[in-house]
């Protein structure tokens, strides 16, 4: 799913305009960057949570050239997944969200064939 597709599943299941589904994602994702950017964790039950990893410098190695190259110290955000999405994802495809009509096709289903990435 991208931001494009969650900002039209807000808007027509609580039937807003666009653009204001289009603020409320933006408020929130904006939300969530800023309290990483503090190094603050972020906690979402049933869905899982955002941490901030402190990693070190160090020195690596250009796999083309084999040069030696500094890394610096750096701060990423790690995602750590919730008991209830990783059981609700293991339990199989096609369970339907609340919000999805139950007699509208999964759209994540493998044997989709429309959703073959494969470049052949």
């Amino acid at each position: 799913m991208t931001k494009s597709e969650l900002i039209e599943k807000i808007s027509e299941t609580l039937k807003l305009p666009a653009g204001k589904a289009e603020a409320i994602v933006n408020t929130i994702f904006d939300s969530m960057v800023k309290a990483l950017e503090r190094g603050e964790g972020i906690e979402i039950r049933g869905f899982g949570s955002f941490t901030v990893r402190k990693y070190k410098a160090y020195e690596g190695r250009n796999p083309r050239t084999g040069e030696t190259v500094h890394v610096a110290e750096k701060r990423l955000p790690f995602f750590k997944v919730g008991k209830d999405l990783r059981e609700r994802v293991n339990a199989g495809l096609g369970t339907p969200l609340p919000a999805d009509k139950p007699d509208e096709p999964d759209d994540t289903d493998p044997n989709d064939p429309d959703l073959d990435d494969d470049d052949d």
